[in-house]
């Protein structure tokens, strides 16, 4: 057969794949792992691709590059130019200006290929939900242009010894798979996103296709096979979960697929459905509908702040289809069917990504472009994206004290005098210390840690996290306190946490989905009691282990939540009209109410500091009166959430630290 003989089966193939990614976005129950289409489609591009590249080769003993990469501009660059720009229209109408200048990173990351990087870097704590991110489908894509550049050229280093490719290409696709199934479980994220974990999936595909060239296989083997594959990955598709993917669970779509492509030219019932008219124009109009689905899908739900119900979503749904039956017509397909014109083809490609390119940097380094916006609007929005700190001085080092721990100086270089360990709560204050630790002109050391409370002898389980995550910030603390006593240059401590959500075992108004459980560690002796009793026990043998090391211990009075507040959501109601400026003035929460929360955490505090153990540093005096505390000060929103403040709040507050990088006495 030849490579390049068309196989209308492989169409319907592919609607499978879009379909189930597509319904899976937009929430169709019953099909929890529908994001597996993904993981056929790398298969279909493996078989399709490898056996283009093999028969050029065996054929002609070379590859032609040029043709072959001139093919993939025809196939993929329009309409990715199309739906970008697009995108980039509706994105100036409705993001933030944080959200835009973000779109513009991944804007330059996914012209240039390297949006599975981009992504896979940018997940953390604060990160934006992947609900958020219009262009975050592109990382399979760059997965896959990522798989283009390295074959073609692996196959024309190694051609002089071609009868032993195949098994070359056999050991890497092994080697893929079995990092993959290593790194899983310890690192979810890396496996998922980057391309190295996922090649095997695609070196299946190109398996296959070299075994029915040089085998001369039809392709036609025992029906039976057809309907294993289709069972496989319709298991797949309503069975897989997410959490420990990708793991050993892509095995099952990547083999269901592989059969059904190995068996494809059978004229059983499983290839004759795949055949039929509708799924093989849903398969040939299914770049264009993932491409589409997607910023569809965010924009929409973003502007609307969610579906109201399955009506809304399908009708959501039927305008990604009709703008993907569009752009098919109108774009894929005249540019796929141009003879010739190759210089135009470059040229506007290199055109069209210059000015990507250019406009994603404007976005980046134009902030998102604020302006866009009216004055009165501003506040709420600066706020929104005003949480991103500067960490470039962070380095994890691999021997020392503190080896595997992200350490972060601050202030002026030298031998750290002031230890600075928290959680995310410090990550919120980290420019205010900075400016107090310049301001003082003392070296100082930050250790943080997200949603990790800062204590020894006790474990955590917390929703919000992953189990290697929590598993993480027990190592961390260990390491610290074995580490501590090694660096003799330290001699003050401040310690930074959301201490109500350690003491309480949960959030609060919009978080309080969030929950938290400290265990004690084996050996520890802490009691079993309520959360807030083991919280004061750890707390205070913390303390204790540290007092003859650190002569000053300062603790920062968690800043009172205001439960029903983020910046983000408050920003988007006004910019899109679901709020007036006037209603922000309602942003507080009554002082009872907050110091009701806080009362659990809060009372080993007080009895620390009126015994002079510690020093308490009080932030409570400049975001409350005598009856309510509030997001707004002096006429700029100090919080960015329900309680963590922004940059501008710690700089603003930068001075309550000074007793901190005070010389010691």
């Amino acid at each position: 057969m030849s490579a390049a003989a068309y196989r209308p089966e492989i169409d319907g193939l592919r609607a499978i794949a879009v379909l189930s990614v597509v319904l899976y976005h937009f929430g169709m129950p019953g099909i929890p792992g529908g994001f597996v289409g993904v993981d056929i489609f790398f298969v279909i591009s493996g078989f399709l691709i490898g056996g283009i590249l093999w028969s050029d080769l065996r054929e002609t003993g070379r590859i032609r590059l040029a043709r072959f990469y001139l093919r993939r501009l025809r196939r993929l660059a329009p309409a990715y130019f199309a739906m970008a720009a697009a995108t980039l229209v509706m994105g100036w109408l409705i993001l933030l200006p944080f959200e835009y200048r973000e779109f513009g990173k991944s804007l330059i990351a996914a012209t240039v290929y390297l949006s599975n990087i981009h992504f896979y870097r940018e997940a953390g704590y604060f990160d934006g939900a992947s609900e958020e991110k219009s262009l975050l489908h592109t990382w399979s894509l760059a997965v896959e242009e990522q798989f283009y550049i390295v074959l073609p050229f692996l196959l024309l280093a190694l051609a002089r010894w071609r009868p032993a490719l195949p098994m070359i290409l056999a050991v890497l696709a092994a080697l893929s798979l079995a990092a993959c199934l290593w790194l899983t479980p310890r690192s979810p994220t890396a496996a998922f996103y980057l391309f190295p974990f996922r090649a095997w999936e695609l070196l299946a595909g190109v398996l296959l296709a070299i075994a029915g060239q040089e085998r001369g296989w039809r392709f036609a083997l025992h029906p039976a096979l057809s309907w294993a594959g289709l069972a496989l990955i319709l298991a797949s598709i309503t069975l897989i979960r997410a959490e420990g993917f990708p793991g050993w669970q892509a095995l099952l779509p990547v083999a269901g697929t592989l059969l059904i492509l190995g068996n494809g030219r059978d004229t059983n019932p499983v290839n004759r459905a795949l055949m039929h008219p509708a799924p093989v124009f849903i398969g040939l109009i299914s770049y264009s509908l993932y491409l589409w689905h997607w910023p569809v899908f965010v924009l929409s739900s973003y502007w609307r702040d969610g579906y109201s119900g399955p009506i809304e979503a399908a009708l959501w749904l039927s305008l990604a289809f009709a703008l993907a039956i569009l752009s098919w017509r109108y774009v894929e397909r005249p540019v796929r069917q141009t003879q010739g014109g190759t210089r135009a083809l470059v040229s506007g490609t290199a055109l069209a990504s210059l000015a990507l390119l250019a406009v994603g940097l404007l976005l980046w380094r134009g902030d998102g472009l604020p302006t866009r916006f009216a004055p009165e609007l501003r506040t709420h929005i600066a706020a929104s994206g005003n949480f991103n700190q500067d960490w470039s001085r962070c380095t994890i080092p691999a021997t020392g004290p503190l080896a595997g721990v992200e350490t972060c100086p601050i202030g002026p270089d030298g031998p750290p005098q002031v230890l600075i360990w928290g959680d995310s709560h410090l990550r919120a204050m980290k420019e205010g210390l900075e400016a107090a630790a310049f301001a003082a002109n003392r070296p100082a050391l930050i250790l943080w840690h997200a949603g990790c409370p800062p204590l020894f002898d006790v474990a955590k389980t917390e929703t919000a996290a992953t189990p290697a995550q929590d598993a993480a910030c027990t190592r961390a603390n260990q390491t610290i306190r074995s580490g501590l006593t090694q660096i003799e240059s330290l001699h003050t401590l401040l310690l930074i946490g959301r201490w109500s959500y350690y003491a309480e075992g949960q959030g609060v108004g919009l978080d309080a989905h969030n929950r938290i459980t400290l265990t004690p560690e084996p050996g520890s002796l802490l009691p079993q009691g309520p959360q807030h009793t083991l919280f004061n026990a750890a707390l205070t043998r913390t303390l204790a282990e540290l007092a003859p090391q650190f002569p000053q211990i300062h603790i920062l009075r968690q800043p009172p939540e205001v439960p029903e507040y983020d910046s983000r959501a408050v920003a988007r109601a006004l910019v899109h009209g679901r709020m007036s400026p006037e209603d922000t003035t309602r942003l507080t929460v009554p002082r009872a109410t907050a110091l009701a929360r806080a009362a659990h955490a809060e009372a080993p505090l007080m009895a620390l500091a009126q015994s002079g153990a510690i020093t308490l540093i009080d932030p409570w005096q400049r975001l409350c009166d005598a009856r309510t505390c509030g997001v707004m000060q002096a006429g700029q929103a100090f919080y960015f959430d329900n309680n963590h403040l922004t940059n501008r709040a710690a700089i603003a507050l930068s001075d309550l630290f000074a007793p901190v990088f005070e010389a010691p006495q």
